[in-house]
């Protein structure tokens, strides 16, 4: 199922533009406002993707002198990276991970990272390079297949991320984080009503983060459910700034009368389909 050339790319555009701007707009709000809280001693070993970014700064700041003292160090590096990229500094985590990654040049967890470091930075061909020598393919790990597909969505390759997507759900079945990702390539897509069935599904799966039920707002808006994905949003951020995110997306689609373009495009995607 596609779009009319025209009509897909105006709805790919807006789309990217408004999924950048609400994740740009979240990672701000959280900075202020994220109800999770608690100091860097007793939050140490969360996983990065579950602190608010009040610990994120606290994080960087305690592992960064750490890092100083010895660079080397792979749990102290690899985390570093993961909270530098997380806090919006990937030029800084890829350093990092660079680094790392000729201190390891073989290690298969050290590879996975400075891969995802490096997309994050926006260089998608040495990203895609470092993941794929980072699998085994006799052993696959769902997570370097779902990161592979991850960097081939950003490169428009999407029939190929997906069919890796669904490899990586015949490892790990139900995973959150990967049907999130087979759902936001149905969004760059244009696809809303496919990529919102992923999302939600994923959103129910035990283990699922903030960022899945972020992006089941993100997607939820922009098929004009505003209260909705405000209620959704809200489950992560302060009701002012999931107000604020949905105000914010609404007057994105209100302009050039690009909710209409939206609209007749994936009115045109369905009756192509009959």
């Amino acid at each position: 199922m596609s779009m009319p050339s025209d009509a897909s790319r105006r709805a790919s555009r807006l789309l990217k533009i408004s999924a950048a701007a609400i994740v740009a707009m979240s990672l701000a709000g959280c900075a202020k406002d994220r109800l999770t809280t608690g100091s860097i001693t007793r939050s140490s070993g969360k996983p990065v993707e579950q602190m608010s970014a009040g610990e994120v700064q606290s994080a960087a700041r305690s592992l960064g002198s750490l890092y100083a003292s010895n660079p080397n160090d792979k749990s102290t590096a690899m985390r570093y990276a993961s909270v530098l990229q997380m806090g919006g500094d990937a030029d800084q985590s890829l350093a990092v991970m660079r680094k790392l990654a000729i201190a390891y040049p073989k290690d298969r967890d050290v590879l996975a990272a400075y891969g995802k470091a490096l997309a994050a930075a926006g260089q998608l061909e040495p990203a895609l390079d470092a993941v794929r020598r980072a699998q085994t393919p006799e052993y696959p790990d769902w997570k370097l297949v779902s990161a592979e597909g991850a960097i081939l969505d950003q490169m428009g390759n999407a029939n190929q991320a997906r069919e890796l997507y669904r490899k990586a759900l015949e490892l790990k079945p139900d995973e959150p984080s990967v049907l999130s990702n087979l759902g936001m390539s149905y969004v760059l897509e244009g696809d809303l009503r496919m990529a919102e069935t992923y999302l939600r599904t994923a959103s129910q799966q035990p283990g699922s983060d903030s960022r899945v039920r972020q992006n089941l707002a993100l997607v939820v808006g922009l098929q004009g459910r505003f209260d909705e994905a405000e209620q959704i949003a809200s489950q992560e951020l302060s009701p002012d700034q999931a107000k604020a995110n949905v105000a914010y997306l609404r007057q994105m689609l209100s302009q050039q009368n690009s909710w209409k373009q939206l609209k007749d495009g994936d009115k045109m995607a369905k009756n192509n389909t009959n």
